[in-house]
């Protein structure tokens, strides 16, 4: 069996779904391969396996103490590795290059300089190279990385990577559905207001004054989604909806697969630019982006479904309703 070793300490699920290029083009080559993650320690709950379907095991280096440090490396080291990735798709990180050496992996892959900028850290790799990366998807990104080691993905097996649902989850998705929003002649649009950023959230008086105006032209269902840390836009958001006696379902900090499938079966999708808007790209959701300071050549979903609006100046809170609002129209009645 062949034992690959990927270093990411990246967790957010955006950076995890944007990396699975990298474990597909692995498993491609070596199907019975076994892949150990090792990631860093959170303080909330982390869906590895429903994110990443090709990971074997998770490592968590966690740094507390000698004690958790040294059971880290014990667990580590229980494995010898044939390959070894430290893929620096977002950031060097020199903890990631010191596990990845200390593993003892044979061959042990990652980038030289990113853009011009050398990877001091590169020195711990045998098999690495320097990238030009700007303005190029994360996807494509991981999968550069995957390529340095004879690992590769058709341009068909690239789009073709998305979120698998089991018949469970798609009755539980269908059940929902028929639950909420029983009059299948009117359009489902959902709404994602929060996210992990400040500078990726857009205001909620203007996702408000979307929310009404899209609910003004098609008198259609409001499904608002909601994560962990999103509660006060959504009580803002749900209280003016209520003095306006919009009805809506707000669907909070479900788990990601229910979450996909949902999104899945709906006619619409707005979101800043958080978690949920790859978790929607990789369900194949028909969907509207919202983009601020980031980069959506590096970040966008990439499926034919996907749209995304950029703001002008960098700041999301320039982006105007009527954009979004007469983009959503072109899908909607398209």
């Amino acid at each position: 069996m062949t034992n690959i070793l990927i270093v990411r300490k990246h967790n957010q699920i955006g950076d995890m779904l944007c990396s699975l290029s990298l474990y597909k083009a692995i498993k491609k080559k070596y199907p019975d391969s076994h892949i150990t993650l090792v990631a860093s320690k959170t303080n909330y709950q982390i869906p590895f396996f429903d994110i990443n379907p090709f990971v074997n095991r998770v490592l968590i280096y966690d740094k507390s103490s000698y004690k958790t440090i040294l059971s880290f490396y014990r667990q580590l080291r229980d494995r010898k590795y044939d390959y070894g990735f430290v893929p620096s798709t977002i950031k060097v990180s020199r903890t990631s290059h010191i596990i990845n050496f200390l593993s003892g992996a044979k061959i042990r892959v990652g980038v030289n300089s990113i853009d011009g900028i050398e990877n001091k850290s590169s020195f711990l790799l045998n098999l690495k190279d320097d990238f030009n990366w700007k303005d190029k998807h994360q996807q494509i990104r991981n999968l550069e990385i995957a390529r340095l080691a004879g690992f590769d993905l058709s341009d068909d097996e690239l789009k073709n990577i998305k979120i698998e649902f089991s018949d469970e989850e798609i009755l539980f998705a269908k059940n929902f559905i028929r639950e909420n929003f029983p009059d299948y002649t009117k359009k489902i649009i959902a709404f994602h207001p929060g996210a992990g950023k400040i500078d990726n959230t857009y205001p909620a008086e203007k996702f408000l004054e979307l929310i009404k105006k899209i609910y003004k032209a098609y008198n259609n269902y409001v499904l608002i989604t909601s994560g962990w840390t999103d509660g006060k836009i959504i009580n803002k958001i749900s209280s003016q909806l209520d003095e306006q006696s919009i009805r809506y379902k707000v669907l909070h900090n479900l788990s990601v697969k229910k979450l996909g499938a949902i999104l899945s079966m709906i006619d619409l999708y707005i979101t800043n630019d958080t978690g949920t808007m790859h978790i929607a790209g990789f369900s194949g959701t028909k969907m509207i982006s919202l983009f601020g300071p980031t980069n959506p050549k590096e970040w966008a979903p990439q499926t034919n479904n996907s749209f995304f609006i950029k703001s002008q100046t960098g700041e999301i809170k320039d982006i105007s309703v009527d954009e979004i609002f007469n983009l959503s129209q072109k899908i909607l009645n398209g």
